[in-house]
């Protein structure tokens, strides 16, 4: 913590004095990160009468702070700020933990009161006051936790020891340890075996701290409910019925009311005689990931009396519904009844009952009752549950199955396979368990349990592999998942994965066997209409795989686990090439509505699909049929790795020649690969075409100008109006990247309006992306940020914010623009979202890009020392980025670092660029560092490489003005007409550098 106010003012490596600037100190911290006006300020520090001078009162208050505590405020027009993040001041840090649950933590944190050094002040007052009452109720839940977990100790250690002495016991009647009563303290004795962690030394221990709290708080329930199952769990039930009765009388007498929640089920756990009746398991390992499915249970089993637990084998429905039952009070009793090796319902629950008449025995009481593993004798489980619900009105049921019982009254709970975090959570728990020794790395683990589904019992038997494999091995044998086996004593039905799916499809007909098989060709789930054309499957044989949890339903879709997935799988030729056959047809069909005001909803059925599409693009026996309608979904999400992989795919499949009439997708598939254009390209007009000249290269940049001019002018008249957007967007882009510049923006601008008329998402933020950087490129950074932003919702509905669908993404681009055009905070908000973007996504290229827009921000605000350590560390990465990123980074570390060889390094990376921007970019920025002459010169070549007459730029213009100063108006015209005539302005830039 840098700063804590949870108690005297604290502030890390610093002394603070005086009562004043301690309260200033107190004040902002209450507001980390947050500007506290002037006004603000002066009224709370001095809430009685301000001083003759407020402000310079306060001012020299500030300074004197800045001296004590260097670094820790800021200053803002409207009044300061400490400039800490919220995390890093003890209160917010307080409230995190508290929110998270982690109460030892939070309450590590108070030193004593809090706001101490503004005690009397009254803005402390409230704050003050809230914090507090948070701290009582942490502690109250931390009391709890360690009140719960000596309890569940104790027990195990009587279990362990054979202790048995009976829990209605008084302390008189349990004899102390003789370290104990020699010491008279069993929490701190060397001598004591068990030490502090002797459950009943820690019991004893909670009962002294709550009766000091019960003490200094007398009014305050939950204390003294605490306290009376403090006392329980020590055997005091006769003290805890006399506490009870004093708070009762205290409560009527102050306050006029009776005792709460709390304290009336403290008061009937003190009246209880005994526990629960209960033939559950004792727990064996740790339970991971299903707390929510426990709350949800638990609401379930309070509104209905019989709940099913369906879901696929292995999902752990058993564990589930027996750690739900231990943890309900039911004084009734609580029966587990076995059904997996039972020969029949009624026969198993007479053996659990010890009786011939379940009824008559249950009858008048209360109790839960779990029927587990339901589902091979589904029909008498069915039928016995409504015997037994409809003649003992108390009854509840909890039962565990593959499929419902089918019967009035049940409600369902889905037991589905585990998250990604709680499943690597269950993985790295079981392996250490198997090898101590092992850390798992997170990310690995969030592999593993991806590839075995998230499946608890997969997830266990693989992790208990680890004890006799290498992490790596273990990795390679996922494929081999069904085999994995579980330990000596489990049970035959889950010593596999085998042999748990087993266990469904031997209740299967052939029919449902059949459609099973089938539905293995499907990647990443079907629509019912998918499933008819291809497996010809009716709507009760896909009911009947739904409620034997072999299928799901999610949406309109239905879905397989991969493990059930790779059981059932089949040689299935005939099958394969109907689903190749279903999902290219699906693929034109969506094609020309990509093209439309559809786009978006046939870009979610094709994201839908997309499993589908790619097992029947490898299948296929005619593939270049399949890729050719799938272009342009990937170039619309800038999926261009994808492209190519996929193209260089089919070709290997389809060789050098094309079959008859596939020229025109064998053609974009050798242009995909590197080969130039043939004249079935050359010649289309389908987009894929259109825009060949970026999916590869296609020569110099001559060349590309050639090509892009070539086809606007063949499809200048053509009857479809988006072809006519796509061809001057084309043109535009090329213009501008490989030709003269100037007149991209007259391209660009009707293209813009042509995709709007037709309701084209994609072409509308393209457009609008390139005028973003024409307008950038003549230095009017104002309307670069307005052209930039106005696609925002476009880019988020196409790809999301995440995505790079051009040189960038979206969000770092606004944030340069802003920064440039002197929007600072703005620029801020939007690089802090593309950060998170960047890590979330973490591709270190965009990372990259992130730190040098931050660093070139950072720049700009008076930070020098943090953009150079932004672009050391970018330029330190790993990884692959484009020619003019690393140029930028180097062009802006020669501004705030030794400039030379950042300037060499990036001329030398401009020297064979075509980009002539990026080149005129890098020329301004050398231009900064040279003699006016050199620097006129290099900024002549820059406005001739932007084809551009005068900069709009007010950083060139600034550079311009210095330069004419001191050659005159004259001669600086003469330089920069020299400049704009040298063929390569990179090289004559170079050396003025090489001298020192």
């Amino acid at each position: 913590m840098r700063v804590g106010i949870l108690g005297p003012l604290q502030v890390a490596g610093c002394a603070v004095g005086g009562a004043r600037v301690r309260a200033l100190l107190v004040r902002l911290a209450l507001d980390p990160g947050r500007v506290v006006t002037t006004n603000r300020l002066i009224d709370d520090l001095w809430p009685g009468e301000a001083p003759a001078h407020p402000m310079a009162a306060l001012q020299s208050l500030v300074s004197r702070a800045r001296r004590e505590a260097p670094g820790l405020i800021s200053s803002h027009p409207a009044g300061y700020v400490l400039d800490v993040p919220p995390g890093e001041v003890d209160a917010g840090a307080f409230e995190r933990l508290v929110r998270a649950g982690d109460v030892h933590r939070a309450l590590a944190l108070w030193r004593g009161p809090a706001l101490a050094d503004a005690a009397g002040l009254p803005f402390a007052t409230a704050p003050a006051a809230r914090l507090e009452e948070l701290r009582l109720t942490a502690l109250a839940a931390r009391i709890a936790a360690d009140l719960s977990e000596t309890i569940t100790t104790g027990l195990s250690k009587t279990i362990s020891t054979g202790l048995t002495a009976p829990p209605s016991a008084t302390a008189a009647d349990d004899p102390a340890p003789a370290s104990t009563a020699a010491t008279g303290d069993g929490l701190d004795d060397p001598d004591d075996p068990d030490g502090p962690d002797d459950p009943v030394a820690r019991g004893a221990g909670l009962v002294a701290e709550l009766e000091g709290l019960v003490a200094a708080y007398p009014l305050r329930e939950p204390f003294h409910a605490l306290l009376m199952r403090a006392l329980i769990a020590q055997g005091r039930r006769a003290e805890a019925l006399a506490l009870f009765e004093r708070i009762k009388a205290a409560l009527a007498e102050e306050l006029g009311v009776n005792p709460g929640p709390e304290l009336r089920e403290a008061h009937l756990e003190a009246l209880r005689d005994a526990e629960p009746k209960s033939n559950l398991p004792a727990r064996l390992t740790s339970f991971v990931g299903r707390s929510e499915d426990m709350s949800r249970l638990k609401g379930q089993l309070g509104r209905a009396r019989l709940v099913t637990l369906v879901g696929p084998g292995g999902a752990g429905k058993t564990r589930l519904a027996v750690e739900v039952a231990a943890g309900l009070h039911v004084p009734d009793g609580v029966w587990l009844v076995e059904l997996a090796t039972a020969t029949g319902v009624r026969a198993a629950l007479e053996g659990t009952l010890r009786t011939t008449d379940p009824v008559r025995a249950l009858r008048g009481t209360a109790p839960l009752i779990v029927l587990d593993n339901c589902e091979h004798v589904i029909e008498e489980a069915a039928t016995t549950a409504r015997t037994l619900l409809s003649e003992v009105a108390g009854l509840r049921i909890l039962a565990t199955s593959r499929e419902p019982l089918d019967i009035p009254g049940e409600t369902l709970h889905h037991v589905l396979p585990l998250p990604e975090g709680k499943a690597a959570e269950l993985f790295a728990e079981r392996a250490a368990a198997a090898r101590p020794d092992l850390r798992v790395e997170p990310a690995k683990a969030a592999r593993i349990c991806r590839e075995l589904d998230g499946i608890p019992l997969a997830i266990e038997l693989a992790a208990a592999r680890l004890r006799t494999m290498p992490l790596s091995v273990l990795v390679q044998q996922l494929g081999d998942r069904l085999a994995f086996r579980g330990g000596r004593t489990s049970e035959p039905r889950h010593r596999t994965m085998r042999a748990v799916i087993d266990w469904s499809w031997n209740l299967l007909s052939d029919r449902e066997r059949e459609l099973l098989r089938g539905l293995t060709v499907f990647s990443g789930g079907a629509t019912y209409e998918a499933i008819s054309q291809v497996c010809g499957g009716d709507l009760d044989l896909l009911s009947s795989l739904v409620d034997k949890s072999l299928i799901a339903v999610s949406g309109d879709r239905y879905t397989m686990l991969e493990t059930i997935r790779q059981y059932a799988a089949a040689d299935l030729p005939e099958l394969r090439q109907a689903h190749a056959r279903y999902y290219t047809e699906l693929a034109e069909t969506a094609d020309p509505h990509l093209r439309t005001g559809e786009q978006l909803k046939w870009l979610a059925v094709l994201d839908a699909e997309q499993g589908n599409l790619d097992a029947a693009l490898h299948h296929s026996d005619d593939p270049l049929r399949m890729i050719l309608p799938r272009l342009w979904s990937w170039i619309i999400r800038g999926r261009h790795r994808e492209i190519s992989e996929q193209a260089a795919s089919v070709l290997a499949r389809v060789g050098d020649t094309s079959p008859p009439g596939r020229g025109l997708a064998h053609g974009i598939c050798r242009v995909l690969a590197g080969f130039a254009p043939t004249e079935a390209v050359l010649d289309s007009d389908h987009p894929a075409a259109l825009n060949s000249w970026a999916l590869a290269g296609v020569g110099t940049p001559a060349d590309v100008v050639s090509l892009t001019e070539r086809q606007s002018g063949r499809l200048r008249d053509h009857p479809d109006p988006w072809t006519r957007s796509a061809a001057l967007l084309a043109r535009g882009i090329v213009r501008f990247e490989y030709g003269a510049v100037a007149g991209a923006e007259d391209l660009l601008e009707p293209a813009v309006d042509g995709f709007r008329a037709v309701g084209d998402r994609w072409g509308q933020w393209a457009g609008l992306f390139w005028l973003s950087l024409v307008a950038e490129n003549r230095g009017d950074f104002a309307a670069a940020v307005a052209l930039a932003e106005e696609p925002e919702r476009l880019a988020a509905e196409l790809s999301g914010l995440d995505t790079p669908l051009g040189p960038m993404t979206f969000l770092i681009r606004v944030g340069q623009l802003k920064g440039r055009a002197g929007d600072h905070a703005g620029a801020a908000r939007a690089l802090e979202r593309a950060w998170e973007s960047a890590v979330r996504s973490e591709d270190q290229a965009i990372v990259a890009r992130v730190m040098h827009a931050r660093a070139e921000l950072a720049r700009r605000t008076g930070h020098p020392d943090e953009a150079a350590r932004l672009l050391e560390a970018a330029l330190a990465l790993d990884v692959e980025v484009s020619t003019q990123l690393r140029a930028y980074m180097n062009i802006e570390l020669a501004r705030v670092r030794e400039a030379r060889e950042p300037l060499r390094r990036a001329l030398e990376l401009m020297a064979t660029c075509s980009d002539r921007t990026a080149r005129a970019t890098v020329l301004e920025g050398v231009a900064e560092h040279l003699e006016p002459e050199a620097a006129a010169e290099l900024l002549g070549a820059a406005r001739a490489l932007r084809g551009i007459g005068e900069s709009a730029d007010p950083y060139v213009n600034e550079l311009a003005a210095r330069c004419r100063a001191a050659l005159g108006e004259h001669g600086y015209r003469s330089a920069s007409a020299r400049g704009a005539s040298i063929p390569n302005p990179e090289r004559y830039a170079l050396r003025p550098l090489s001298s020192p």
